[in-house]
C-alpha cells in the first residue's frame, strides 16, 4: 500500500468524509487502506489524484466508461444538452433516437425501456417477468451479483460456512432482516453445472417467472459460462414457459450485440447500464415485444405500471448514443484484442514466474486469480485468506506502480488504451507476481 501520511489532502478529505458518510464513503468500491484516494481530474485512460499522482485507470468505474474519461464527443454532446435542459415531465426525440439505435444492434431487441442503472434493469426485467408469467419465483447462480435487489442479493456471497450442500445450495441473504418471504421466493443453483441446475429448476418449474443470467459474473470468476450450460438453460426456459433473463449490464461490451451474441440465443429480457450511459447513470431493458408489452399503458396485457423521474433523461440519452456508435464493430474488435493481448502478456509471466495464477476473461475485460485453475464456479472461485493475502499484495504493488484496478484484480479496458498502456500492465503484473514468489 502507498505510504501516505495524515497530512496528504485525500486523508484530510477522508477525515472529514467520515463525519457526514458511514465509513466515509457512498460505496464501498473506493474504500482503500488507510484510506481513500480523491480524485483531481482524468483525461482518456489517465486518472490524477489531488496529490498530483498520475494513474493508468484500468478500473473505468467499475466497468462503465468504455471511451474513458472527459471523452470530447460525450462533453460536446452533454455540454450542448446541458444549456437546453437536463430533465423534463415532456419525452425527448433523444430517447427514441438512442433507443432506436440500441435496438438494431441484436435481433432479439424488439423494444426497449430505459432506467437509471444496471439495479433498476434488473429490478424492471424480474417484475415484467413476473407480471407476464403471473408467477412469483426466480432463479440465479450462487455467487452472481446482478444489483442491490432483495432477490438477486440472495446468496450473492455466501461463505463456506453457510452455503450448504453444492446438489441444493442454501439460499444466503446478503443483508441482515432481507424478510424471508424475499429469501423463500429465489432458487439458488450452481453454476456451470447443467444437471445439478436443471435438477434445481424442475423442482419449482410451475412457479418460476425467470432465470436470471449473467454469461460472465465478475463473483463468480469472470469466467464464460461453458456453452453446454447456457444452452441448456435456455432450452429449459423455453420448455417450461419460464422467461431467460441475460444480465449484460457488464458484459454488453464484449461483442457489438451483446456476449449472448457468442452464444447464438437471444434472451426474452436482456438488463443493460454501465457503458451504455457513456459516463452518465442509465440502466435499460430490451426485449421481446409481447413481453415488453406489459409495461405498455395501451396494451391489453398492460400488467405493470412502471415510472422513474430521471429515466431517459437526455443527458444520458445523448452521452450514450455517442458512445455506442464510437463503440462499432472495428472498435470493439481493436479492443478485444487488445486484451487478448494483455491476457497472453499475464499468463507468460505466470508461467515464468512460477506463481500459482490463473487468468479469466473475455471480451475487454478479464481477472487475475491467485489460483492455479482457473474456477468454473462461484465455489471455485472464492479466495482462501493466503489468496487474499496475495491479492492484497498484488493490488498493492499494482496501485503503487501507477494502475487503478478494481478490487477483485479484474480490469476492463477502454478505447483511448494502446498497447503501450497494455504492455506496461503485464509489466507491472509480471513484477507483482516476483514480489510474491520471492517474498511466499
Amino acid at each position: 500500500m502507498s505510504t501516505q501520511t495524515q497530512t496528504t489532502r485525500s486523508a484530510e478529505l477522508y477525515a472529514r468524509a467520515c463525519k457526514v458518510l458511514p465509513g466515509g464513503v457512498s460505496r464501498n468500491a473506493v474504500i482503500r487502506d488507510p484510506h481513500p484516494l480523491y480524485v483531481d481530474h482524468a483525461q482518456g485512460c489517465r486518472i490524477v489524484d489531488v496529490e498530483g499522482v498520475e494513474r493508468i485507470d484500468f478500473a473505468n468505474n467499475m466497468a462503465s466508461l468504455i471511451h474513458g474519461h472527459a471523452d470530447p464527443d460525450m462533453v460536446r454532446v452533454v455540454s450542448d444538452q446541458l444549456t437546453k435542459g437536463t430533465a423534463f415531465n415532456m419525452g425527448t426525440e433523444a430517447e427514441i433516437e438512442y433507443a432506436e439505435y440500441l435496438l438494431s444492434r441484436s435481433e432479439g431487441f424488439d423494444q426497449l425501456r430505459f432506467v437509471n442503472s444496471g439495479t433498476e434493469a434488473l429490478m424492471l426485467a424480474i417484475k415484467a417477468a413476473r407480471a407476464y408469467t403471473n408467477r412469483p419465483m426466480i432463479a440465479k447462480a450462487e455467487g452472481a451479483y446482478h444489483g442491490a435487489y432483495d432477490y438477486v442479493e440472495v446468496s450473492q456471497s455466501p461463505s463456506p460456512d453457510a452455503w450448504g450442500n453444492a446438489d441444493h445450495p442454501s439460499r444466503v441473504p446478503l443483508v441482515s432482516g432481507t424478510p424471508a418471504s424475499a429469501i423463500d421466493d429465489v432458487v439458488v443453483f450452481p453454476y456451470n453445472d447443467t444437471e445439478k441446475a436443471i435438477a434445481l429448476l424442475n423442482e419449482h418449474a410451475d412457479q418460476l417467472s425467470c432465470v436470471v443470467l449473467d454469461l460472465m459474473p465478475h463473483r463468480v470468476g469472470l469466467n464464460p459460462a461453458e456453452p453446454g450450460f447456457v444452452k441448456a438453460l435456455r432450452e429449459w426456459t423455453t420448455e417450461h414457459g419460464v422467461l431467460l433473463i441475460i444480465d449484460e449490464v457488464i458484459t454488453f461490451r464484449t461483442e457489438f450485440g451483446g456476449m449472448q451474441q457468442q452464444y447464438g440465443i437471444h434472451a426474452d429480457l436482456t438488463a443493460m447500464g454501465k457503458m451504455i450511459g457513456g459516463g452518465f447513470a442509465i440502466g435499460a431493458v430490451a426485449g421481446r415485444h409481447d413481453v415488453m408489452d406489459v409495461l405498455n399503458p395501451k396494451s391489453k396485457r398492460y400488467l405493470f405500471p412502471h415510472s422513474g423521474t430521471f429515466s431517459a433523461n437526455p443527458i444520458a440519452m445523448r452521452a450514450g448514443l455517442v458512445a455506442m456508435q464510437k463503440f462499432d464493430r472495428p472498435a470493439v474488435d481493436r479492443l478485444n484484442a487488445l486484451a487478448e493481448r494483455a491476457m497472453a502478456g499475464i499468463k507468460n509471466a505466470i508461467r515464468e514466474t512460477g506463481i500459482g495464477a490463473s487468468v479469466t476473461g473475455a471480451g475487454s475485460m478479464f481477472r487475475v486469480h491467485m489460483k492455479p485453475t482457473a474456477p468454473r464456479d462461484y465455489r471455485e472461485a472464492y479466495n482462501t485468506a493466503d489468496e487474499n493475502r496475495k491479492i492484497k499484495v498484488l493490488l498493492d504493488h499494482m496501485f503503487d506502480q501507477g494502475f487503478v484496478l478494481i478490487y477483485s484484480c479484474s480490469a476492463t479496458l477502454s478505447t483511448p488504451m494502446t498497447e503501450t498502456e497494455i504492455d506496461a500492465l503485464v509489466a507491472g503484473y509480471r513484477g507483482a507476481f516476483e514480489k510474491i514468489v520471492t517474498e511466499g
